[in-house]
């Protein structure tokens, strides 16, 4: 099976890469060429050219290939979707369109969220421009028979990455380094919503298993773990994976919004509100599909990637000093309102 990833090097991409190879796949890369963090696996084909640039000058890097699936990761905007239709309409049997699971309703009218559960999100512009990509893509579908098929990432993570719901998503050491110096992490809420995280390697065995599947044209479909953990238990289990005692302060999303406008969308549109995630559909299409890798492994196999290499654990000055900043006034209110 012939496979073209658009991107392909990224947290979630490159496991699929890694993956799609394994399996035997002749997969194409379309990279721009610059340095990317994860190398295209041994045995990929890089093709160089950007997905945005000239039109004239992306129909010769393709050349003559057509393939079975053509996957874009970097997708964000209808219009990307309006190019793609023009340039693969024809070059491939099956389209991969990357949505994402903050599309789905915020907040949810109920907890458990299936492929069925209403695409709507006010507070994420992001979401909002994924939902739009995918109406687009559909009605090609049905006007033009189109071959998309819709997969929707939640939060999936890798060796690189230790996604905890206020963190630096450049610099995610920093959190764990919090930790380990005792100061004080902030959690949403209480604490007690409920969340998944998937791993990288787990989201990449459902997902290659679409590829190439004529059945599952016309059809979206999220991939997580089965497991799900409170923010609580999440921060606690990787404060003990890291040898420390976890130090939270809960703050309400809306105070932590206020104060960081910049995470609306991320926090109040997303991990704050609690979801429980039904894989039957992929499991369906993809038999013998299951997450493996807990959340407790997970975070003991992205510490051991951050220890190997001193250069791995930078730390975010700026957001170490909103944070304190944040739990600070947080800390000057409470008695006050107390009172």
């Amino acid at each position: 099976m012939k496979v073209l990833f658009i991107g392909g090097t990224g947290l979630i991409s490159s496991a699929c890469s890694q993956r799609a190879v394994e399996l035997g796949m002749e997969l194409y890369l379309l990279i721009r060429g610059k340095s990317t963090k994860f190398a295209p696996p041994p045995g990929a084909h890089v093709i160089t050219g950007d997905i945005s640039g000239d039109p004239a000058a992306l129909a010769t890097a393709l050349g003559g290939h057509t393939f079975d699936s053509v996957v874009n990761w970097i997708a964000y905007k209808p219009a990307d979707v309006e190019r793609d239709i023009k340039l693969f309409g024809g070059r491939t049997r099956q389209y991969v369109f990357i949505s994402s699971a903050s599309a789905y309703q915020k907040p949810s009218t109920y907890y458990r969220i299936t492929e069925d559960t209403p695409l709507a999100n006010p507070y994420w512009s992001y979401s909002r421009d994924k939902i739009a990509c995918e109406e687009r893509a559909l009605q090609e579908y049905r006007s033009a028979q189109f071959p998309i098929t819709i997969v929707r990432p939640s939060l999936t993570y890798g060796p690189s990455n230790i996604p905890l719901a206020v963190g630096s998503w450049a610099h995610p050491f920093t959190v764990i380094d919090r930790m380990r110096r005792g100061k004080k992490v902030i959690v949403p809420g209480d604490g007690t919503s409920l969340w998944t995280c998937t791993w990288n390697g787990d989201f990449a065995k459902a997902f290659c298993g679409l590829l190439g599947r004529e059945e599952a044209l016309g059809h979206a479909f999220h991939i997580t773990s089965d497991e799900t953990l409170t923010w609580n238990q999440l921060y606690t289990i990787a404060a003990h994976a890291a040898g420390a005692e976890p130090n939270l302060i809960h703050i309400a999303s809306e105070m932590i919004a206020a104060h960081y406008p910049e995470t609306t969308g991320g926090l109040i549109g997303d991990k704050s509100v609690s979801v429980v995630f039904d894989n039957a559909k992929i499991k369906r299409f993809v038999p013998g599909f299951g997450a493996t890798v807990s959340w407790s492994e997970g975070v003991r196999r992205a510490l051991a990637w951050f220890e190997a290499d001193a250069a791995r654990r930078t730390i975010d000055a700026d957001a170490n000093q909103r944070w304190d900043a944040l739990i600070a006034a947080y800390e000057r209110a409470l008695p006050e309102i107390k009172r």
